[in-house]
């Protein structure tokens, strides 16, 4: 039986493609984010387009994910890859293009969804010229961001100015959990609404194969010691710590132990470089023979990996959510991660995993220590981790809350065209 048709919804993810592999650069937790629940939300009935920024010629401009659920790419500014700093001076010309869409394809789409500030600066030009209602989706808080970075970029003063007037204008502000939201109360604004919706990950996908069945199919040994890295390659995203908390004595005793980092890197740019630089510290410490760099991995295999490690770590400076978190969980993994953002809300300390202070190598080398050390509880905090996940983070369960949340959102705007109205 096919759902009930629901309406029309616009995602804006403006430097995160939905239709890009995982793991390259700029693309990561947020990508997820959009094309999963794009495609959730699809499968309740809602026809979703997923508006992002041509970044190569050859991309294709529409991308047919699933049923009512596609990737449009518009053209602003040189059709190359542009870091995320760059991009603010080509929103206005990503405005101009959604507008030639939707005047072309003869549609118009009541509910705007805008993820990240250079988003939400193009779903409240797109509010002035038509009736519409923006949900905003931040994803990372510029506030909190630049208190754990040493280099304060350029764009930062529009970034904080954009993200205050998002919260105060925007219909509702989805925080992915309660610190989220304090964050945004505290360092941002006290005016708007925010409600806590949060991300959530593929539960079929994830944890359908067995640790045993995952190693045999990546032909890892089963007395291997695995520890385990997915992201892109980022200074915040925190892999330097990871890597010196593995030279620590108490990781090292362990034996068979093997590092495996998985992300994919482009040569010359930002993330190359962080890549190369991690790579000089892992011979630094004479860790070549045991890590392992596989580059960009499929999202489709990433099942594998999380099954077959012993420990998945998430040593990020500051994370919104973190999906890596929730992916390895619903693997039955442990997860390691910093006790910071929405990590404090994903992993329960001693339940589905450990929290360490980030960017501390002592106390991450602790962590994967007490863990490695005890399989019994390793077994225990995977079980439990898993369990978490399918109560809370399933991508259709985040979906229906979404669902719910635009219904109201079109009533409202229903009302207020009727009054407008009978006003004029």
């Amino acid at each position: 039986m096919l759902p009930k048709k629901r309406g029309k919804i616009a995602f804006i993810s403006v430097h995160g493609d939905p239709a890009v592999n995982i793991g390259k650069e700029e693309a990561g937790g947020q990508n997820v984010y959009v094309r999963e629940v794009g495609e959730a939300l699809a499968r309740k009935g809602w026809q979703v387009d997923m508006f992002t920024r041509r970044s190569a010629r050859q991309q294709e401009t529409i991308v047919e994910h699933s049923p009512n659920c596609r990737t449009i790419r518009l053209t602003a500014g040189p059709e190359e890859f542009v870091a995320r700093q760059q991009l603010f001076e080509h929103l206005p010309e990503f405005v101009e293009a959604f507008f030639h869409f939707q005047n072309q394809s003869e549609t118009i789409y009541p509910l705007i969804h805008t993820n990240y500030w250079l988003s939400g600066w193009v779903g409240m030009e797109i509010k002035k010229r038509q009736l519409a209602k923006q949900i905003h989706t931040y994803h990372s808080l510029g506030a909190v961001k630049y208190r754990s970075i040493a280099a304060i970029p350029f764009i930062a003063n529009t970034r904080l100015n954009v993200e205050k007037q998002c919260l105060e204008t925007s219909d509702m502000v989805v925080a992915t959990s309660p610190q989220e939201r304090e964050d945004m109360r505290s360092l941002v604004s006290d005016k708007g609404n925010i409600t806590v919706i949060p991300c959530g990950t593929d539960i079929e996908r994830f944890g359908r194969v067995s640790r045993e069945q995952a190693r045999q199919a990546l032909g890892l040994d089963p007395a291997t010691r695995v520890i385990l890295y997915v992201g892109r390659f980022d200074p915040r995203k925190g892999i330097e710590t990871l890597v010196r908390a593995v030279d620590q004595p108490e990781v090292r005793q362990h034996p068979n132990l093997k590092l495996m980092i998985a992300g994919g890197s482009r040569p010359g740019q930002k993330d190359g470089q962080e890549r190369e630089r991690i790579e000089g510290i892992v011979s630094e410490l004479n860790l070549a023979n045991i890590t392992t760099f596989l580059g960009c991995v499929e999202h489709t295999d990433l099942a594998y990996y999380y099954a077959a490690a012993d420990i998945c770590v998430v040593p990020s400076h500051y994370e919104p959510f973190g999906l890596v978190a929730i992916e390895a969980m619903a693997s039955g993994t442990p997860v390691i991660a910093s006790d910071v953002g929405g990590l404090k809300y994903t992993v329960v300390h001693e339940e589905t995993g450990l929290l360490a202070p980030p960017q501390d190598e002592k106390a991450f080398a602790q962590a994967i220590n007490r863990i490695l050390g005890n399989s019994h509880w390793r077994e225990q905090l995977g079980q439990a981790a898993r369990q978490r996940v399918e109560t809370k983070f399933s991508w259709d369960s985040v979906a229906s809350q979404l669902d719910e949340l635009y219904l109201e959102q079109l009533g409202q705007l229903h009302q207020e065209f009727l009054t407008s109205s009978v006003v004029s």
